[in-house]
């Protein structure tokens, strides 16, 4: 009713801004065409950002746009975390309703953190675990976008950047860097002048910068000529030229005090004084006194007031409001909307207002507006109480009632997965927590979050802030802030000094553990150490099982083998005496990994995939990251890499299914490790370009970055390799230390660089320093290529001069490892003789029979980049005592599947091989050697037999004993090596080439990795 009754003192002509409104235009047009697009407009406080914004949101939604608006808040910098967020979805729900919600589908759980309407917020999502459960929200906001941007142009606005809370700046940063399709456009607004250097939005702001899709617009003050026509709208008539000049000499060219100016001096005479805050309060002191009245109230509400809070808090009778109301709106103060809400029309006259008012009246009155919502709870949203009554009670300097208010309010934070306001709304608690009585303090029950740690027992006042510590430090950790984390767990350890309490010190020193690897100043282990030494003569509890899982968590990544086996496994029954069912899955799926990496494959891997199925079943999305992303991992280290891919399908339609970015970005880097051995690099190069896109943490971008650097290594693209290498130093300098799976795949890469520039010393001295480093042996995934790297370039250092030196002590140092490396399985067995036949030739001493050995280890498992090498040195072991047909016919065929690789180093150091001993690598030996195979495995060639049978893919799994969706990727990789497009085609050539049947069939049912 209120809210087209403004006097006229907004221009109804537009003025200037021609540049930025055709920037804006121009980003329209890119998003109408599919690519999202992003503009962020600031300007100093009343130049005229919101009123370009409206005008471009009628010109968008004339255009059939679809658009809504969210306002930064001042009061979510105490909690009210995801405001405008919140309010744009509600926007959209209002105008789309079903389609929205259908949109949802699947993960309307997880977005009901943002937008209530989509029903109850999903249960689960615990971050002690799942350290993706914030980014898992974000993933799912970015896809509904995207969906509901794929029928029709969104344009969506974001307010006043400068009240942002952390929480919606992450948000928005990561939609506007994630966002990869659909007619999506994104506006925000700031504060230029409000941005002093030490503001929280200035770091935004500067990573926008570096994004291609976002345009930055600073809006400038008017000009002369166009203060005289903002005039001209305002007035309805030309002004005066004195009533120009002073205007535009008063306003400075600012579009707001031009306004204001013009609306206290339409004549020109009686111009006020110089103070800005008199000038604004003109308008004010002019209203009858209950309007007054109820702009001050307006002003302390917050930046929007409802009605129905508005009648509670001023006690007017509902006539006698509404005629204030009027007053406000129609003398421009105040602004109506369309929720039955009322804010001030700009920024500057609220706080104009609020700075009039003594401190005793503001306090005052934030009083009675938290007293009113503790009558009528229901006067504003339920999201928004918790966060309103926390800033009311503390600004009404009222302690024991403010503490309670922000604790709750804390805890909605955390359930919104606001870690960052729930940290400010603790750290408030924290400040007011000496102001309480002992007793109201002694009372509270703060430390939810810390499912196992030790609660207060007692009216102990030490040990309750104790509780509402352990809460600061994990929400310290979960926001991203580890050195806060840190320094709050300094604090707790010192105020247990002496006080007799292990179980307590024991959770925070496994905290601090957690928290000096986030911050990579050790790998945690003395921290570790301390709080398993603190609890091992007590009797079992909660704490003892988050320790000691923790501990097997540590060991199977640093130190994997027996002894992390043993600690897993006291882990496991632990956790089954206290009843901790979700850290006992963790534990479980520690002992799995260090049964597999004890040789204990079978059982190792039954027990992942029990986990894996109750993780699907029950959707444990904290388990998922582990269950799914090791079991893939293990498979490939063990040479079963058909199965990893297997894997690797499900786990990648479960995190998409969950919006797990980071996650997506380790399964497809596990696929590009699988690829890779199989020997389809192209489809390896994909995955890690895959991962590359989605990874979000400084591991995953290192991870992806070494995958493109054995890629380039393998195919002799140095120039690659050396970038590629560059960006995974620069991601690991965080993740820097002794675990395996980090540390030997970077020595190995370094080494096998440097290798290939023809720095030999260099690469000798970078093994030297990966083995004084300490490193654990670790499993042959990771350990064995690192060693092979490493003998491979004393093996090419071999009679080069200034390599002598130090030559026969690096071999020694190599075979020292390889002697403590485990041979558990054909494929690190197959990596031991080959490094031992390489180290051998390094040597000069390498015989037939160790590069045989190798060849035939490489033979029985799908590694056809190191067969083609071990058996290119055979052909030369050969070639050196005489048996020239052999050696062609091996290098023949080493050389095909090489070339068919693009493995251009291992087919140049061929040629020079062939070169030498004048052979030819075209050539094929029927008596010595195999007919060609097209580089199937021996286990395809098993297939090939059955499909040549005539065999179904169903008939085939059941001879094999493989399942039928193995026989199938079989079958489908068997027709693109023989280039063939039927199965029929394939039976031809495979007998009319010999490739089955007599030498070439392996025989159906041989052993191998299906």
């Amino acid at each position: 009713m209120l809210r087209d009754m403004q006097s006229r003192t907004v221009s109804p002509v537009f003025i200037g801004r021609g540049t930025e409104r055709a920037s804006l235009e121009e980003a329209l047009a890119r998003a109408e065409e599919g690519a999202p697009q992003a503009a962020v407009i600031g300007g100093e406080a009343g130049v005229g950002k919101s009123r370009l914004v409206e005008e471009f949101l009628t010109r968008a939604r004339t255009s059939g746009a679809v658009t809504a608006t969210g306002v930064c808040v001042e009061v979510g910098a105490e909690g009210m975390a995801f405001a405008p967020v919140s309010t744009v979805l509600r926007g959209l729900y209002r105008q789309l309703g079903e389609e929205l919600s259908q949109a949802a589908g699947g993960f309307g759980g997880e977005l009901a953190r943002l937008l209530p309407e989509l029903g109850r917020p999903a249960l689960g999502g615990h971050p002690l675990w799942d350290g993706e459960v914030r980014g898992r929200l974000f993933e799912l906001t970015a896809r509904l976008l995207e969906t509901l941007a794929q029928e029709r142009l969104l344009v969506l606005v974001v307010e006043d950047l400068h009240w942002s809370d952390q929480s919606t700046r992450d948000l928005l940063g990561y939609l506007l860097r994630s966002l990869q399709r659909g007619r999506l456009l994104l506006l925000a607004t700031y504060r230029s002048d409000d941005i002093h250097r030490r503001h929280p939005l200035r770091p935004f702001l500067a990573e926008l910068d570096r994004l291609r899709t976002v345009r930055r617009l600073e809006l400038p003050r008017f000009s002369r000529e166009e203060v005289r026509g903002q005039l001209c709208g305002i007035l309805g008539a030309e002004p005066s030229p004195e009533l120009w000049e002073q205007v535009y000499l008063r306003s400075d060219g600012n579009a707001f005090f031009v306004e204001e100016l013009a609306s206290v001096s339409g004549d020109g005479q009686g111009m006020l004084s110089d103070s800005v805050r008199d000038l604004l309060l003109v308008r004010v002191e002019a209203l009858p006194e209950t309007a007054q009245r109820v702009v001050r109230l307006v002003a302390e509400g917050g930046s929007k007031v409802e009605y129905g809070l508005l009648r509670a808090v001023s006690g007017l009778g509902e006539d006698e409001l509404i005629e204030a109301l009027r007053a406000a709106v129609g003398a421009s103060i105040l602004h109506a909307d369309e929720d039955d809400t009322y804010r001030f029309r700009h920024a500057l006259m609220r706080e104009a207002v609020d700075d009039d008012l003594l401190p005793g009246e503001r306090s005052r009155l934030r009083r009675r507006f938290a007293e009113a919502l503790e009558r009528e709870p229901g006067l504003v949203a339920p999201g928004a109480l918790p966060a309103r009554l926390a800033s009311y009670w503390y600004h009404a300097h009222d302690p024991a009632k403010a503490l309670p208010a922000v604790l709750k309010a804390s805890t909605g934070a955390r359930c919104q997965h606001a870690y960052a306001e729930q940290l400010h709304l603790l750290e408030r608690a924290l400040e007011l927590w000496d102001s309480v009585p002992m007793e109201l303090r002694t009372s509270l029950r703060i430390a939810e979050e810390a499912e196992s740690y030790p609660l207060c027992d007692c009216s102990d006042e030490v040990l309750s802030q104790l509780d509402l510590l352990a809460e600061m430090v994990l929400a310290a950790r979960f926001a991203g802030e580890p050195e806060r984390g840190v320094s709050l767990i300094k604090r707790a350890l010192r105020a247990l000094e002496g006080r007799g309490h292990p179980l307590r010190e024991a959770w925070f020193w496994t905290e601090r553990s957690r928290l000096m690897r986030n911050l990579g100043r050790s790998n945690g282990w003395e921290e570790l150490a301390r709080a398993q030494k603190l609890i091992e003569d007590m009797p079992p509890s909660p704490v003892h099982a988050r320790v000691v899982t923790e501990a097997a968590v540590w060991g199977a990544v640093y130190e994997p083998g027996p002894g992390t086996l043993t600690v897993a496994e006291r882990a496991v029954a632990l956790c089954e005496e206290v009843g901790d069912e979700l850290d006992g899955l963790h534990a479980r799926l520690s002992r799995a990994a260090m049964l597999v990496e004890t040789g204990r494959g079978d059982e190792g891997f039954a027990v992942f995939r029990e986990v894996a199925g109750r993780v699907e079943d029950e959707d444990l999305v904290g388990v998922f990251t582990r269950s799914h992303i090791n079991l893939q991992s293990l498979l490939e280290s063990t040479g079963r890499s058909e199965e990893a891919l297997e894997v690797a399908e499900e786990a990648m339609r479960m995190a998409y299914r969950y919006g797990l970015r980071d996650t997506q970005s380790w399964i497809s880097g596990n696929r590009s490790d699988a690829l890779f051995s199989l020997g389809r690099w192209e489809e390896a190069k994909a995955a890690a370009l895959e991962a590359r896109k989605h990874a979000r943490t400084p591991t995953t971008r290192a991870l992806a970055a070494q995958r493109l650097v054995r890629l380039a290594l393998a195919q002799g693209d140095l120039a690659a390799a050396g970038e590629g290498l560059q960006r995974m130093e620069e991601a690991h300098r965080y993740y820097e230390g002794p675990a395996p799976q980090y540390a030997h795949p970077a020595a190995q890469y370094r080494i096998a660089f440097a290798a290939a520039e023809g720095r030999i010393l260099d690469a000798r001295r970078l093994f030297a320093q990966a083995v004084d480093a300490g490193l654990a042996p670790g499993c042959g995934c990771y350990t064995w290529p690192m060693l092979d790297a490493a003998v491979l370039a004393e093996s090419q250092s071999r009679g080069v001069p200034a390599a002598e030196p130090g030559h026969a002590e690096a071999l020694a140092r190599i075979r020292g490892l390889a002697a403590e490396l485990r041979r558990d399985y054909p494929v690190w067995a197959a990596y031991g003789l080959m490094v031992e036949a390489e180290a051998a030739r390094a040597e000069g001493t390498a015989k037939v029979a160790d590069w045989a050995a190798a060849c035939a280890a490489f033979e029985e498992l799908t590694r056809p980049y190191e067969l083609a090498r071990s058996r290119a040195r055979l052909a030369e072991a050969l070639l050196a005592e005489g048996e020239r047909e052999r050696a062609g016919a091996l290098l023949a065929q080493a050389h095909a599947v090489a070339a068919g690789l693009g493995a251009e180093p291992l087919v140049a150091e061929m040629a020079r091989l062939a070169q030498r001993g004048r052979l030819s690598l075209q050539e094929q030996s029927a008596g010595s050697c195999e007919p060609e195979t097209f580089g199937l495995t021996p286990r395809e060639r098993d297939v090939l037999a059955l499909v040549a049978a005539g065999r179904s893919n169903r008939r085939i799994a059941e001879e094999l004993f493989i399942s039928p969706k193995t026989a199938s990727v079989h079958v489908s990789n068997i027709l693109a090596k023989l280039e063939v497009g039927s199965r029929g085609e394939a039976a031809a050539l495979a007998h009319r080439l010999g490739i089955v049947g007599g030498r070439g069939l392996t025989g159906a049912g041989t052993e191998g990795p299906a």
